[in-house]
């Protein structure tokens, strides 16, 4: 069945929030698609909680549906939905203890900037990808990848720590990306895939 969202891929928010006005189904579902992602990261990063987090998205939208003909076209959907989550946050720390109060005080004194939220949740997910594609490896192979990325050494310090020669050290690497390709290739998205084999393929030259 075709995704009947998929009509509104590239339609702005202003005519989204339009439609959705209009009890349309297919823009609802978009603007969910669009903006689950950064609700459930705003809410995260207030309540530190992934069960309560979800429930705020959750009811954000469910609102978001259920009051649709009271929309008022002129505004931002992105700020009638990030406004719409912080006041139900809100809501929850008025009933609940004083830990999740805290956890909103500190996250509060600290600014939201969306390009942030989006950019370090991707990068926690690429991360994963990264871990998960890097277990897959042969034992040596991997070794060296981990030394590369996360303790960021050199050829040379790696070939004396395995007591491998340069070459060797740089003949595995180049085949642990080879490997590397091959798995996210089939975990991530494209845009991303390129972004972290590049990264990857600076380190070769160290």
């Amino acid at each position: 069945m075709l995704d009947k969202s998929a009509q509104y891929t590239n339609t702005d928010d202003e005519k989204l929030f339009s439609f959705i006005e209009k009890g349309d189904k297919g823009a609802f579902t978009q603007a969910y698609d669009r903006y689950h992602k950064l609700l459930y990261v705003l809410a995260y990063r207030y309540l530190m909680n992934a069960d309560m987090a979800e429930d705020v998205v959750q009811h954000v939208f469910a609102r978001l549906w259920e009051f649709r003909s009271e929309l008022h076209v002129g505004i931002s959907l992105k700020n009638y939905l990030f406004t719409m989550t912080k006041n139900h946050v809100l809501n929850l720390i008025r009933n609940e203890n004083s830990a999740i109060s805290k956890n909103y005080e500190i996250a509060q004194s600290t600014p939201v900037y969306e390009d942030n939220l989006i950019e370090n949740l991707e990068k926690k997910e690429l991360m994963a990808s990264f871990y998960k594609a890097v277990d897959m490896l042969p034992p040596q192979k991997r070794s060296i990848c981990l030394m590369k990325v996360l303790e960021e050494l050199t050829n040379q310090e790696i070939a004396e720590r395995m007591n491998l020669s340069v070459n060797t050290v740089k003949t595995h690497y180049t085949e642990a990306l080879k490997m590397l390709r091959i798995h996210l290739s089939k975990m991530l998205i494209i845009v991303t895939f390129v972004t972290l084999m590049t990264y990857l393929s600076v380190h070769y030259l160290r």
